[in-house]
């Protein structure tokens, strides 16, 4: 049998390089603040990689995603083992594009903060007397680019993305950069639309694309998961204030209270965690989580 290993490992995903395909693994890890924390989220993995396949198959229908397969059958030998069965998806190579695109709905966290001091977020003029989480006219597009592993991502205009984009593909920056930005705000409000049908608030998100071998947009990476956007529960919501959520934001609003857990989480704060995956999963697929 052939032996794979991991030929890059973020914070929480590892992917091997299958020949003309790759395998995504996602890992229990979990990352606050840019930093891996102590514990293991059991079956969070699983979650997310199940979360996206079903957003990939409800949107390949506005863009082509990178998806094959989650059946650890069509993949190598090594891959058919407990540990990789449900949080494994085999996946088109693609060249990625170096910017994370970002979509925010409703006005919360940074922009938040960003708004109160200046009226904007990420550069972007809002109209005046919004209140915190309340949903913004229409949902904004603000890209970054994207960091190496223990580096912040930076907030970057659209004319800066096109930048970024024209150095590395001469003459097609622009279109390249439209593309993406109308791509994400199609992603966002037909995702959205269908969350908030389930109960669910999908406050922003961020997406990653790339290129194919014909050079055409294909999405990649995950998409609409807890750990790549914010979902709060409608029920309860209000604008005015911070809200409740299914994300990590529960993790690191902990570690905020308690800095001095050298990012290490009590058992309590890991099962409510792994229960907010799970209700977050089962509104949006109407299936429970096996």
């Amino acid at each position: 049998m052939k032996e794979f290993k991991p030929i890059k490992e973020g914070k929480v995903r590892e992917i091997y390089d299958n020949g003309d395909s790759l395998i995504l693994v996602a890992t229990d890890r979990i990352s606050a603040f840019d930093v891996i924390l102590k514990n293991k989220i059991v079956h969070k993995g699983a979650i997310l990689t199940q979360m996206s396949k079903f957003w990939f198959d409800f949107t390949k229908d506005v863009v082509p995603n990178h998806m094959i397969s989650m059946d650890v059958k069509d993949m190598p030998e090594f891959f058919q083992k407990e540990q990789f069965d449900g949080n494994s998806m085999m996946c088109r190579k693609l060249e990625m594009l170096p910017i994370e695109c970002i979509v925010r709905g409703y006005i919360t966290g940074s922009g938040w903060a960003s708004y109160q001091e200046n009226g904007t977020v990420c550069g972007i003029k809002l109209p005046e007397g919004l209140k915190e989480s309340e949903k913004l006219p229409e949902p904004i597009y603000t890209p970054s680019t994207k960091a190496e592993i223990g580096l912040h991502d930076e907030n970057i205009s659209f004319e800066k993305s096109i930048e970024v984009l024209e150095k590395l593909y001469p003459e097609k920056g622009r279109m390249y950069a439209e593309k993406i930005r109308d791509v994400t705000i199609a992603l966002y409000k037909k995702c959205a639309e269908y969350a908030l049908s389930k109960g669910i608030i999908i406050a922003d998100t961020k997406f990653e694309f790339g290129l194919n071998e014909q050079g055409d947009i294909v999405l990649g990476d995950e998409m609409l998961t807890p750990d790549s956007s914010r979902f709060w529960p409608l029920k309860g919501y209000e604008a005015g204030k911070g809200q409740p959520s299914f994300d990590k934001q529960y993790v690191r609003d902990w570690l905020k209270a308690n800095p001095d857990s050298d990012y290490l989480l009590p058992e309590e704060v890991v099962t409510k965690t792994v229960d907010k995956y799970k209700e977050a999963f089962k509104l949006l697929t109407g299936n429970e989580f096996h």
